[in-house]
């Protein structure tokens, strides 16, 4: 007697499953789009870099309110500096980054992209989905808290904020700073929601017709 497959359900057939869902493509096409509209409000590099327009704050108070104003009107260039220093950070520890992409395609593939008639089955064991969403999460606070991944995003993320905070307390911002803000909960933040919410949507009649 042949001994069981350690997984019953491919990876390739999981893989090929996660792009069929609706989900998926609209999650996709959304998180696009909104990229594409986000950076599009992103203010020119040469205005966030004059230094012209640069001097001490004279007190704390006129500091935070410089950050605040500024992290307003360039907030799609400070995410984009965070985010430069978090993808510097990764390049530098490739084992870092394997295991971060390994975690999040773990994610996807058994748990946010899996369609319900497809269970992950491991030495001929059916796990639930809550059982696979806790292994999930077991695994996810192994990677962050017990190797250095969580200790390389934790450090990138706080240079990337100091270099923000330390731009936009020395930045002064002009008058046309205010007339030109938008409202918070537009920008970047709106249209990523926008595209998950979606995307689970999408995912609503699958799940019905599966348990039905």
């Amino acid at each position: 007697m042949s001994s069981p497959p350690i997984l019953p359900i491919s990876v390739t057939s999981l893989y090929k499953s996660s792009i069929a869902s609706p989900a998926l493509r609209e999650f996709a096409s959304r998180s696009s789009d909104s990229l594409r509209r986000a950076f599009a409000r992103r203010r020119p590099w040469t205005e966030l870099a004059d230094h012209t327009a640069f001097s001490r704050p004279d007190n704390l108070a006129v500091a935070a309110s410089r950050v605040r104003k500024n992290a307003s009107y360039f907030r799609v260039n400070y995410l984009t500096v965070v985010a430069a220093v978090l993808a510097f950070s990764l390049l530098s520890h490739p084992f870092s980054l394997l295991t971060l992409v390994s975690l999040l395609a773990a994610w996807l593939l058994l748990y946010v992209f899996r369609h319900q008639e497809h269970p992950v089955v491991v030495y001929g064991r059916t796990f639930s989905d809550a059982e696979t969403l806790g292994v999930l999460i077991a695994l996810t606070v192994i990677v962050f808290f017990l190797t250095s991944v969580g200790s390389l995003l934790l450090w990138a993320a706080l240079v990337g904020s100091a270099i923000v905070c330390v731009h936009g307390a020395f930045r002064v911002p002009e008058d046309l700073f205010l007339d030109d803000q938008e409202q918070m909960g537009s920008g970047l933040f709106s249209y990523v929601g926008g595209a998950a919410s979606s995307a689970a949507v999408a995912a609503a009649p699958s799940v019905v017709i599966s348990r039905a």
